[in-house]
């Protein structure tokens, strides 16, 4: 059992899901810098200063309106509902996803031109009688009717 698991995890796509993993966890750690640092600022900027990580409701307590939400969240009590953190991981999803669609299709294109670069093996012939295309198993030519 031992080896059949050593076997499994030794396996060439098992190690490239795990680096896959790792390198998909630090993409996504970028991204999310990004979102919060880069993108979200002037967005917010153009709304009209809102700091979009500190966009909540209040459900249960009694917090002081324009407060902070990492304050709020500290009162005993208070229940937010922390909507703008709901924005920003929607932002950091549809960057991602626009991401790996861009990688895949790079992907994609490299792959048929490798396969338009690779000649197809022929599967027709011409007759020498009659010089008609004719398959390349074909012991009689269907049009002439010569013995090949």
């Amino acid at each position: 059992m031992l080896k059949e698991f050593r076997d499994f995890a030794m396996r060439g796509n098992v190690i490239d899901l795990a680096v896959g993993v790792v390198i998909g966890g630090a993409f996504g750690k970028i991204v999310t810098s990004f979102v919060n640092d880069i993108l979200m600022p002037p967005i917010g900027l153009l709304l009209g200063k809102v700091n979009f990580t500190d966009l909540y409701v209040v459900l249960k307590g009694e917090i002081p309106a324009g407060m902070p939400l990492t304050e709020a969240k500290a009162i005993t009590g208070a229940i937010t509902w922390n909507y703008g953190a709901f924005l920003s991981a929607i932002i950091d999803f549809l960057i991602i996803t626009f991401a790996i669609f861009l990688v895949i299709r790079v992907m994609n294109r490299l792959k048929k031109q490798e396969a338009a670069a690779a000649p197809a093996e022929p599967t027709t012939k011409a007759c020498p009688y009659c010089a008609t295309e004719i398959p390349l198993a074909a012991t009689r030519c269907p049009h002439c009717t010569s013995q090949l």
